[in-house]
């Protein structure tokens, strides 16, 4: 074979993510919907002096444009995943939009609390059957947008593998995972751009049934103070979920990921093998749902080529740009070792 020929049998995409198409048209619907929702329930929270239903409304609007944020984020992934500037593909887009919402979670738990607190130490009149009514029909919405966005996980994984080489002791190998496997248990094949618009979705709710049982409260009981006090809880349990999803899309994006148990894995595959080899350096990091890029640096004084270690790792679906270099030692007379590559 011409050198130009295996340079071509060799040569690969860095496209590692196929996207979630489900997931994004799904969005898009949510999105329209959640707008026009959103749109009621501020007028009518104001209109009608409901603390509960105008947070909700609020809430709302943070949603829509976190959702807006999620769709822009799945557009902008596809269109550019062939795009060479990107040197392991763009699937890191979708997970900044997870992380911008997660900050956006945020800043509305915020304003629910501030809203609430105003409210519970200066309480004015409710229109209990108005409020009711929009409260419940807020919950109608966010239950359908989240049987929508329900699915946390990618769809349309492909399978194909490739090798390639370089001169100086590289060797690369991708395949595609299995569809459903996840070795992490934070599940990395989770689609975490679908999970930021799917806890918005769910924390509005929430929102919208502590709506409901705080005017509930005040119409039967008198309770007018639980309103408020539902604002407060709804802003806590918001807090709570934009918290861990910060956590974990942060994680992807500091490639935060040397404790992930593939990490473990490829030291058993090197370092146990049926050779004598050491790692002397190892980076792992996650560049898709599911999927993994690998930096080895192997030290070895058996006759153990990079291609051997590469197909020895193949057998860990979710490694799909596998790079490992080797360094090859001999002892000399004094017992010292003289390093090759």
């Amino acid at each position: 074979m011409t050198l130009a020929a295996a340079t071509r049998a060799r040569t690969h995409t860095h496209h590692f993510d196929d996207g979630n198409p489900l997931a994004e048209r799904n969005t898009r619907r949510a999105l329209w919907l959640t707008t026009a929702m959103m749109g009621v329930e501020i007028v009518g929270g104001w209109w009608f002096n409901s603390m509960a239903v105008l947070a909700d409304g609020w809430h709302m609007s943070s949603h829509a444009l976190a959702l807006g944020l999620a769709a822009f984020a799945y557009a902008c992934a596809r269109r550019y995943a062939h795009d060479g500037r990107f040197a392991f593909g763009t699937w890191k887009i979708e997970i900044l939009a997870g992380y911008t919402s997660a900050i956006a979670l945020l800043g509305v738990a915020l304003l629910m609390a501030v809203q609430s607190a105003q409210r519970l130490f200066a309480p004015s009149a409710i229109h209990y059957d108005q409020a009711i009514a929009i409260a419940v029909t807020g919950l109608a919405v966010n239950l359908l947008c989240a049987w929508w966005l329900r699915d946390g996980h990618g769809h349309g994984h492909s399978h194909h593998g490739h090798g390639h080489s370089h001169g100086h002791g590289h060797a690369h190998h991708d395949h595609a995972p299995a569809a459903g496997q996840a070795h992490d248990p934070a599940h990395p094949a989770q689609d975490l751009n679908l999970r930021s618009a799917y806890l918005h979705v769910l924390a509005d709710a929430a929102t919208s049934v502590l709506a409901i049982v705080a005017l509930m409260a005040g119409k039967l009981w008198g309770a007018a103070w639980l309103d408020p006090v539902m604002g407060l809880v709804g802003a806590v349990l918001v807090t709570a979920w934009a918290v861990g999803l910060l956590r974990d899309t942060s994680r992807v994006l500091l490639d935060a990921q040397m404790d992930a148990p593939v990490v473990a894995e490829v030291r058993e595959v090197i370092e146990q093998g049926p050779w004598s080899a050491q790692l002397s350096d190892l980076h792992v990091w996650q560049v898709g749902r599911g999927k993994y890029a690998v930096v080895a640096s192997v030290v070895t004084d058996a006759a153990v080529s990079a291609d051997q270690l590469r197909q020895a790792l193949a057998i860990h679906e979710e490694l799909v740009h596998v790079t490992v270099e080797v360094h090859r030692v001999a002892p000399n007379l004094s017992g010292a070792a003289a390093s090759t590559r």
